[in-house]
């Protein structure tokens, strides 16, 4: 097999990043944008020892799950790589790679349920962050070719808020009309390197964060004063970073103009989020996956549960209000200061938040004599910690719901969890990314030995 040859292949399967699968004279290819089912005339783009990746030059036989959509750079950049499934084929794919985990570890008796859908297939992500560089002499915002960093020119953004691209092509066009600079990975120069704009479903409050190389620049207070204009926008932060990395935000915010958070809800709990801050992309279906959670977790009024992970409080927050106390831990002080600022503001006064190290916090509540019936855990795509699962067994709670953005690390740090003497028989896959490959999980352990 060589770089550019044409070949016909039977697609047979898809892979975890939704590339089509086949198999060519011993050789595992992937095609991007096929589908089960289909018979493509592809060419070869690269070849490793026992793979290649191939793109579609023809669709010779093509699946009834198809969506013939109009605006294909969307699946080419990765933005949307389902975009060009039928939605129940989407939700289908997602509860199939929680399966697939699943066998590999030898757990088929594991009862998986069917991926919850999200309210909304299309314009859910409440945020956006848009690389910004120039592109024919001009700056565009857009996002990368899948596996590059060439950029591929957008206006709409299709998994997200509409009224977000509106004023992600509000501002590209303000940056054009003062000739404020692009970024320049390769040189670590120009000015802006990324647009992120956030905006609240509940109120409608938009955030522009200008991620730029410098603290200042000389178009800013005309910058400023234009997008001051731009409807619905209530603030305007500049966010350091002058690294070259490919690390989004730097480390340090500047408020232009407008107030420093925004306020959204989960349910009926409202959350002040700060530009930094994580907060769930898809508003709709949090409370929902929450609802899930804590259903599963079949909690009483007299639990005590702990919220590690607990960002800006949104688990604990929803959580609070079915059970005795939440307390929380979290290692970044300002989402510490915002989730009891979040508490105060709901009047929960049975949550409290404290900053540090889960691993390491939890023992010493533990080595207080206090008590912990429930925790709830939402880690990073990296999963838990060797330490963290170790912590948690020796807090001793009855149950431990495990949320996860991961199902691959999360199958890992279950088998973790059955080693020290805590068990589960359903994971339900939920989805909060939909025109993605990502599935969110949730699960509850419960301890069988004491």
């Amino acid at each position: 097999m060589e770089k550019n040859q044409i070949i016909e292949l039977e697609i047979t399967d898809l892979s975890y990043e939704a590339m089509g699968v086949a198999h060519y004279e011993g050789m595992t290819v992937f095609v991007t944008n096929a589908l089960p089912g289909e018979t493509v005339s592809a060419k070869i783009l690269k070849v490793k020892k026992n793979f290649a990746f191939a793109k579609i030059e023809q669709i010779i036989k093509e699946s009834p799950d198809r969506v013939n959509i109009k605006l294909n750079q969307w699946v080419q950049t990765g933005l949307a790589s389902l975009a060009h499934i039928n939605y129940d084929k989407q939700l289908e794919f997602k509860r199939n790679q929680v399966v697939n985990l699943l066998q590999k570890a030898h757990l088929d008796n594991v009862e998986v349920g069917q991926t919850l859908p999200s309210p909304e297939e299309t314009g859910y992500r409440n945020k956006a962050q848009v690389p910004v560089r120039e592109v024919g002499g001009q700056l565009e915002i857009g996002f990368f070719r899948r596996h590059s960093h060439d950029l591929v020119p957008l206006t709409n953004f299709f998994t997200t808020d509409p009224e977000i691209d509106r004023v992600l092509v509000a501002v590209r066009d303000v940056l054009r009309q003062y000739r404020v600079p692009a970024y320049d990975e390769i040189h670590n120069e120009g000015e802006v390197r990324y647009l992120d704009v956030r905006r609240s479903k509940a109120t409608g409050e938009i955030m522009v964060i200008l991620v730029c190389l410098h603290k200042d620049f000389p178009q800013l207070p005309k910058v400023a004063e234009a997008i001051k204009t731009i409807e619905g926008v209530t603030s305007l932060v500049l966010n350091y970073n002058p690294k070259k990395t490919n690390v989004i935000l730097g480390k340090v915010d500047y408020l232009i103009f407008g107030k420093p958070q925004i306020t959204d809800q989960i349910g009926d709990v409202k959350f002040r989020i700060s530009p930094e801050s994580f907060f769930q992309i898809n508003s709709l279906q949090t409370p929902r996956l929450y609802d899930l959670a804590i259903k599963k977790a079949e909690l009483t009024p007299d639990d005590v549960v702990v919220d590690a992970y607990s960002g800006i409080g949104t688990i604990g927050l929803t959580v609070a209000k079915h059970v005795k106390s939440v307390r929380g831990i979290e290692s970044v002080r300002d989402a510490v200061k915002d989730a009891n600022n979040n508490a105060e503001i709901n009047d929960l006064h049975n949550a409290k938040y404290v900053t540090g190290k889960a691993e390491e916090v939890m023992p010493k509540w533990a080595a207080k004599g206090m008590k912990t019936d429930v925790i709830f855990v939402d880690p990073p795509r990296k999963g838990l910690t060797p330490e963290f699962i170790d912590a948690a067994v020796k807090t001793g709670p009855k149950k431990i719901v495990y949320i996860s953005c991961n199902p691959a690390t999360m199958v890992r740090d279950l088998q973790e969890f059955q080693k020290l003497g805590y068990d589960f028989n359903r994971i339900d896959p939920v989805d909060m990314f939909p025109q993605t490959p990502h599935v969110e999980a949730v699960t509850v352990l419960e301890r069988t030995k004491k």
